[in-house]
């Protein structure tokens, strides 16, 4: 089952809270509330519905304030129902997220550092270990921490950041095993799947350390051939089994090596 975005407003509010930074955002409930998030906020930005929202759906990017109006008709509707809420738009360098797991007895552990990319709001591809300085991933890992010890949250979640000269932001927390954590199933000594059940139901949490390099990528619309991931000595298919759609997340391949130029040239050949 899909999982859905959380309510982003509660969401920022609580990384303020914790003194985690966060792109500037505002509350909007009418058309004249919007007028004065993008005085407020700036262009350009982002509306987005409250809830639901995954992949990039529930979104319009505000480009310049004549786009008001488009927004507006675009997502105003669903103001009543669901809340509205204006993000500032990050020029980003990098786009990061820890994925952590804590379990029922208070114990906090996290996977290193991922690196994403995404294409029209979907994620494409998941590199592990992430090429950051320790300050940068010690503050990524304590941002988390802050959350789940907040929140008594129990399972795995993962935490996406903007790294911007040098600083994170924070993007959004995902409550689930999360799509940037799927090359942990070859790449990791314990998977987020395997550390969320024993994280539930109250087990030890097992080692998230990683087995060398590894690189996920995602198929989106329709399932490629697996000849040329299957050919490499570390690749692995994972096909979800659903009937291709455009922009429908439908299955994933992991390249997995020992050395980062190896996995460079793996992905030359295979991804």
């Amino acid at each position: 089952m899909r999982s859905r975005r959380t309510a982003c407003l509660a969401e920022k509010t609580l990384f303020r809270e914790l003194g985690i930074p966060v792109p500037e955002f505002a509350a909007v409930a009418t058309r004249a509330e919007l007028d004065q998030a993008l005085a407020m906020v700036g262009v350009p930005c982002i509306l987005k519905t409250r809830r639901p929202g995954y992949d990039g759906k529930g979104q319009y990017r505000i480009r310049t304030l004549a786009d008001a109006d488009a927004a507006w008709a675009a997502l105003g509707a669903q103001a009543a129902a669901v809340g509205l809420i204006v993000e500032a738009f990050v020029p980003f360098e990098r786009e990061l997220s820890v994925v952590a797991v804590r379990g029922r007895d208070g114990e906090f552990r996290t996977w290193p550092l991922t690196e994403n990319w995404h294409v029209d709001g979907v994620l494409s591809a998941s590199l592990a270990p992430a090429q950051v300085d320790a300050a940068l991933a010690d503050t990524a890992t304590g941002y988390a921490r802050r959350l789940a010890e907040r929140m008594d949250y129990v399972g795995v979640f993962a935490l996406e950041l903007f790294c911007r000269d040098g600083q994170l932001l924070a993007n959004e927390l995902a409550p689930r095993v999360h799509n940037s954590g799927h090359w942990t199933i070859e790449g990791a000594e314990t998977s987020q799947f395997q550390n969320h059940l024993r994280a539930v139901l109250g087990l030890p949490l097992g080692v998230p350390a990683m087995r060398g390099h590894a690189c996920m990528l995602n198929w989106i619309g329709a399932m490629p051939d697996a000849g040329p991931v299957l050919a490499e000595a570390g690749g692995h298919w994972h096909d979800y089994g659903k009937e291709p759609r455009g922009g429908r997340k439908v299955g994933h391949a992991t390249l997995r090596t020992d050395a980062p130029l190896e996995l460079a040239a793996a992905l030359e050949r295979g991804g």
